[in-house]
């Protein structure tokens, strides 16, 4: 009962702060936008007109496999707008509870750091992951209408992204609680994001970096921290129906998050307000 206190603590906040209502309406833009501005005409299922922004381009192609790669364009679309825009949500409500007056209230009730800790992070990531659910949803139902070609498979975005969203939210509480700043969590962040698609080019670091010793610290840096370029890829494979490579990327994110979550309950323990 104390955990969902406090998870329903920072939902009503996220109301508050208009926050949950502002990732909603965005949502409901980005829905809009492919209602109204792209268009996919499929005739005798081969030729298929595409339209954006009024400029068509026809092709003569499968029209399952035509569709397919448009879900997968607009996943990968999805998956980066949508992770950028939830870290950018949730920046404010990580140092809000460590506000002066606030966090002393929190820690008189009988609840434990751990609790409050761990509520506040789950009630985050529940705003994020319904909105993440109603715009990825919204975007399916709107293809799938468009096109009457359905593709579920494009449904296992929601899970790729909220589990990358999940592991870069314990980021934004370790910076929230070890220097208290929401724009240093979200330059974070985003610099981690941005990082992942260069460190995993692996082949092209062995060809420029000279030195065995820099070659290690870039494979070390690869993987040790959060790998967003390839759980990416992995949202593809799934799109695409084809079968992940390898899960590596998922456990070792995965363990990263926890880990980076377990350091953020030891600085919180250990900080006295």
């Amino acid at each position: 009962m104390t955990m969902l206190a406090l998870i329903r603590d920072t939902f009503r906040e996220a109301l508050a702060r208009k926050i949950f209502w502002g990732l909603f309406a965005l949502s409901t833009l980005m829905i809009l936008f492919f209602l109204f501005l792209l268009r996919i005409d499929i005739v005798q299922g081969a030729t298929a007109t595409i339209s954006l922004f009024g400029m068509d381009e026809a092709r003569t192609v499968d029209a399952a496999r035509l569709i397919r790669r448009v879900y997968g364009a607009i996943a990968t679309f999805l998956y980066t707008w949508g992770m950028l825009l939830a870290v950018f949500a949730s920046s404010g409500l990580v140092p809000s509870f460590l506000e002066p007056g606030r966090v002393e209230l929190l820690l008189s009730k009988p609840v434990t750091r751990g609790q409050i800790l761990l509520g506040r992070y789950l009630g985050n990531l529940l705003v994020v992951s319904l909105n993440i659910c109603y715009l990825v949803a919204g975007v399916w139902l709107v293809l799938g209408a468009k096109t009457g070609i359905w593709a579920p498979n494009f449904l296992y975005s929601i899970a790729t992204i909220i589990f990358l969203f999940a592991v870069l939210l314990t980021v934004i509480f370790f910076i929230g609680v070890l220097f208290e700043s929401a724009a240093l969590a979200v330059m974070v962040t985003v610099a981690l994001m941005m990082m992942s698609p260069i460190l995993a080019q692996n082949r092209v670091a062995e060809k420029l970096l000279s030195s065995q010793w820099s070659r290690d610290v870039w494979n070390g840096l690869y993987h040790v921290l959060p790998k967003a370029y390839d759980m990416g890829r992995m949202t593809l494979d799934l799109v695409y129906e084809r079968r992940a490579a390898d899960l590596g990327p998922v456990w070792s994110s995965a363990a990263f998050g926890l880990v980076l979550f377990a350091l953020s309950f030891l600085i919180f323990l250990r900080r006295d307000y």
